[in-house]
């Protein structure tokens, strides 16, 4: 998964990695994509496919092909490079070879996967938040962690364990915090308040009474003027309570509009107080 993201130009936020499935945050670069060459395309394609007899032939040799094949290969680089940065082809490239090697093991063939990914679009900085938090916690909402850092499995995991280290996860999405304005591809968070986020959510969903739980909220809930109740239930069951997309009421009536609809069947993201 951190190999292909490395490939494509889709970056990875969040991601947690359970017994029967998976699930992800991503970011797509489409500024660094069109800045590529046609033969940075055609490298970073190379390295999940074999690519054409000419483009292999172009990084090769490029003085033994003509005019005419150089052009069809920067025309087919222009191709991939669509690709590159494409949710699907991104999700195809890390579900088919689970499944070739899953249908190996069992010796059998067929589908692995019992349906297509489903997608949801994160339209404002509270829609990242709250998808990012319940990426992380699923392992405690299952059961299978007490705590968030215990969660292996997940990008809340490998942050920690870097940061002991005193080390940042060059695979992971970069928390930007004040620095978002100046350079808006990273998150727009402090890592240090998202830590005391996930941290606060992850011992409230493994209380067994609501009342229990601590009442002071993180400062990043408090500087987005989010509600504690609404956000543990976001935090709990997002992916029940949202569609296609995520986002305030003002973010989905833009979103709705850029697409030429009238109406959404996503509810607004009540997170605001």
């Amino acid at each position: 998964m951190l190999a292909v993201s490395a490939v494509f130009a889709i970056d990875i936020a969040s991601y947690a990695i359970m017994s029967n499935h998976y699930h992800l945050v991503l970011r797509v670069d489409s500024e660094s994509a069109a800045l590529w060459s046609a033969e940075d395309v055609i490298d970073r394609w190379h390295q999940l496919f074999n690519g054409s007899v000419l483009s292999r032939k172009y990084r090769e040799a490029p003085h033994l092909i003509s005019a005419a094949e150089t052009a069809h290969v920067k025309e087919r680089a222009e191709v991939w490079r669509a690709r590159l940065m494409d949710i699907s082809w991104f999700m195809r490239c890390i579900n088919e070879p689970i499944s070739r090697r899953a249908n190996a093991e069992d010796h059998c063939t067929g589908a692995f996967w019992e349906a297509r990914f489903k997608s949801q679009a994160l339209l404002d900085e509270q829609a990242v938040l709250s998808a990012m938090a319940y990426v992380d916690l699923n392992p405690v909402r299952a059961g299978i962690a007490d705590t968030p850092e215990d969660s292996e499995y997940t990008s809340f995991h490998r942050r920690i364990t870097s940061a002991r280290e005193g080390d940042i996860p060059i695979e992971l999405l970069r928390f930007q915090g004040d620095e978002y304005k100046e350079n808006p591809k990273g998150i727009p968070f402090a890592l240090e308040h998202y830590v005391e986020l996930v941290d606060w959510t992850g011992r409230a969903v493994r209380r067994d009474k609501r009342g229990a739980i601590d009442t002071r909220l993180p400062p990043i809930l408090d500087r987005l003027g989010i509600e504690e109740d609404t956000w543990l239930t976001v935090a709990t069951r997002f992916e029940q309570c949202f569609r296609q997309w995520v986002g305030s009421e003002a973010a989905i009536l833009t979103a709705t509009k850029n697409v030429g609809k009238t109406r959404s069947r996503s509810p607004p993201l009540a997170l605001s107080g």
